[in-house]
């Protein structure tokens, strides 16, 4: 019934199943794992971790159940977790394709480059059209020729497939044509990808631009200060340090550093600022988030914010003092953390406008960055975001430039510890020594040391971004 339950898409009703079968049976590894995974669904990441924690044992020799556990593991954000039985699934059973993808893709994660290298490739011989592992590979080192460009043009060619069926290798290409330096020929198939994707995507930029908005209008300097801060927060043993930004302005790269400090320990990327949000708003809705949902939860018991947060994020703290929680657009909900969490720290990165922008317009993982005209306004919006928080937060806030900490790594870093209120250690300068695993947009790049070849990147691109120039220009926003 618990089967039955989850594939009709009824979650709850697939937890009480999968319950009553572990009751009457609590060797069941594999409603055990079904059920961790209605978990992870719910989210109710603790549950999902203790559970597969103490039915590891019992699912030992079974291949199918040991790679479900490590995918969910990777999605709880434990990654770490994950790998080992990544490992043994596929010792049990070699030669399974998705087998092998998952532990390629949990490797990349681990930080083991050269083994997912490894999979990506074996795999792209028995299954030379398989888009997905085309871009995966693409994604792990720098193109050193045309070779696998070729490859994945005959891919095109011999499919002929619709373009919204060939997004990921549209944004493959123009990586490792971007690597080539063919920059016209890159852009090109970077707009295919991107068109493509906004195709299906059902996305309406106006309503981030009216989220926003309501954000601005509600957490206000009076709202900031109408009530006593959180003290559930104010009283825990851990503080958090909130590392946001747009995607792809060094908030991944900035965590590292910051997580390679004795004292600091890193949780990753997570939803659960937002998720809190919405619970304790009431709302109930299909959306993640939206206006009604922030204006009501902003007349909640802030308490219940703070609470709900560190409940949802315990499973994944260890003994360290300090905790970095990197969620890049964690930027729209400052006002509750900075009123959830009085002893808290909140970091923003700044980029160059233009680099932040065209590093988001060819990634496939961003919405509002599918086309430039959604690029313009959503930049704008959030410029216009970040304004408001300077002024609400004042020195709450601990910028960062981008550009500033890769040029001048010792100094900034110095600067950055102080003001969250660490001493240096230099260690934190060797952030691409730090072993512990992340599964982030940046995942392959903090392996290496600190470099600059992405500064002022998009100016390789400038005559195909002008419209996006243009329009940043008559905003008002300084380039």
């Amino acid at each position: 019934m618990g089967l039955v339950d989850k594939a009709s898409n009824r979650p709850d009703k697939a937890i009480r199943s999968f319950t009553r079968a572990i009751s009457l049976d609590d060797q069941r590894y594999d409603a055990a794992t079904e059920l961790a995974g209605q978990y992870l669904r719910s989210h109710q990441y603790g549950e999902a971790v203790a559970l597969l924690a103490h039915y590891e044992p019992l699912m030992i020799n079974s291949p199918r159940y040991l790679d479900i556990a490590g995918s969910i593991y990777a999605n709880v954000g434990l990654p770490e977790k994950a790998l080992p039985l990544h490992v043994r699934a596929n010792e049990l059973q070699p030669g399974v394709a998705t087998l092998e993808a998952n532990l390629a893709a949990c490797s990349v994660y681990a930080g083991d480059i050269d083994k997912a290298k490894t999979i990506y490739r074996q795999l792209l011989k028995k299954f030379p059209n398989h888009q997905r592992n085309h871009y995966e590979l693409s994604r792990l080192a720098r193109a050193a020729d045309s070779t696998h460009v070729d490859q994945m043009k005959a891919v095109l060619e011999s499919t002929n497939l619709a373009p919204d069926k060939n997004i990921y290798i549209y944004y493959a290409i123009g990586k490792e044509l971007e690597d080539l330096e063919r920059w016209d020929e890159a852009f090109d198939y970077y707009k295919m990808a991107g068109t493509a994707a906004a195709s299906i995507a059902n996305y309406d930029v106006d309503a981030d631009v009216r989220l926003i908005d309501k954000i601005i209008e509600t957490c206000d300097e009076g709202w900031l200060s109408n009530e006593s801060a959180g003290t559930a927060a104010a009283n825990s043993k851990k503080t958090p340090v909130f590392v946001v930004g747009l995607p792809r302005t060094g908030t991944t790269l900035t965590e590292r550093i910051l997580s390679s400090h004795s004292e600091v320990e890193s949780v990753g990327e997570t939803y659960f600022m937002q998720i809190v949000l919405k619970q304790v708003s009431g709302i109930k809705s299909a959306d993640a988030m939206s206006p009604s949902i922030v204006e009501a939860a902003a007349k909640k018991d802030i308490n219940r914010i703070a609470e709900g947060y560190l409940e949802a994020i315990a499973y994944k703290l260890g003994d360290r003092s300090i905790f970095i929680e990197k969620f890049p657009e964690n930027f729209l909900y400052l006002g509750f953390i900075a009123k959830a969490f009085p002893n808290g720290r909140i970091v923003l990165l700044k980029r160059n406008p233009m680099d932040a922008c065209f590093a988001m317009f060819k990634q496939s993982f961003f919405r509002y960055a599918y086309t430039l005209d959604d690029l313009g306004s959503y930049y704008v919006s959030y410029n216009r975001l970040r304004e408001h928080w300077r002024k609400v937060l004042g020195s709450r806030l601990i910028e960062v430039q981008y550009e500033d900490l890769v040029s001048d790594q010792e100094s900034r870093t110095r600067e950055l510890l102080d003001a969250i209120g660490l001493e240096f250690e230099e260690g934190c300068l060797n952030f691409e020594q730090n072993r512990t695993a992340s599964n982030t947009a940046s995942t392959v790049q903090i392996r290496e040391k600190m470099h600059a070849r992405s500064l002022n990147r998009w100016k390789c691109f400038d005559e195909q971004l002008q419209p996006l120039t243009s329009y940043l220009e008559n905003a008002g926003i300084e380039l």
